[in-house]
């Protein structure tokens, strides 16, 4: 199955899902990150650095990554950014997506997740000139970044126990962000403590929470036992 995990800056994915990316990958999905900018300008970051930190975040993860090269603080819901991220979708065939939770205090998250939602159903769109064939993710679901000020009630929390370790090497790739800026030390704690929070709702050791805007479906009852 192949899953696309969208956001708005490099980094983004990995304080999220990082540790939901390790385990889909350790159970033969593919996984591509669609980073949506370069996250620059940043007080301690260059272009060329947040690349090569990015690129090394996926290697440790083993997922892909693209970029769409939009600017960062700058993200705009409209039509182009919509086909933009449609073609991806297409290219690459994804069967499900993760995006941005809509309630965010970062404009660049907010315009992204609805971005999402409208490239969804464009990219199923036929006699159009969106790039690739027709296809339409057969899910949506939002994942929570750090710039959150609600704490929401979670749909489902992924048991991600055993993969905590990668999340937080990925997130350590990035020294310009959480390493070399005093300002955000604390980040990568606070992530790994939500992360022990939400496995202990589920009986776990880590846990990351997803929240989605459609129904879910379950014939297995049982297999929703943690």
């Amino acid at each position: 199955m192949n899953f696309a995990i969208i956001a708005a800056h490099p980094d983004d994915a990995e304080l999220g899902l990082g540790a939901t990316m390790a385990l889909l990958i350790s159970q033969g999905h593919r996984v591509l990150i669609i980073d949506a900018t370069n996250g620059e300008p940043t007080p301690f970051g260059s272009v060329e650095t947040r690349a090569q930190e990015a690129a090394q975040a996926a290697h440790i993860l083993g997922v892909e990554r693209v970029n769409l090269g939009w600017t960062n603080r700058a993200i705009t819901h409209d039509l182009a950014s919509r086909h933009a991220l449609a073609a991806q979708l297409r290219l690459n065939a994804i069967d499900i997506m993760f995006v941005p939770h809509p309630l965010d205090t970062h404009p660049d998250h907010l315009a992204l997740t609805k971005i999402c939602v409208d490239a969804r159903f464009d990219a199923k769109l036929t006699k159009c000139a969106i790039a690739g064939q027709p296809h339409h993710p057969r899910r949506l679901y939002h994942y929570f970044c750090t710039h959150l000020r609600h704490v929401p009630q979670p749909d489902f929390i992924v048991n991600c126990t055993g993969f905590q370790q990668k999340k937080m090497l990925a997130i350590a790739a990035y020294k310009s962000q959480f390493q070399d800026n005093p300002k955000n030390h604390a980040v990568p704690g606070w992530v790994e403590s939500m992360g022990r929070f939400y496995g202990s709702r589920i009986d776990c050791e880590f846990g990351e929470p997803i929240t989605s805007p459609e129904c879910l479906g379950v014939r297995d009852v049982s297999a929703l036992l943690p």
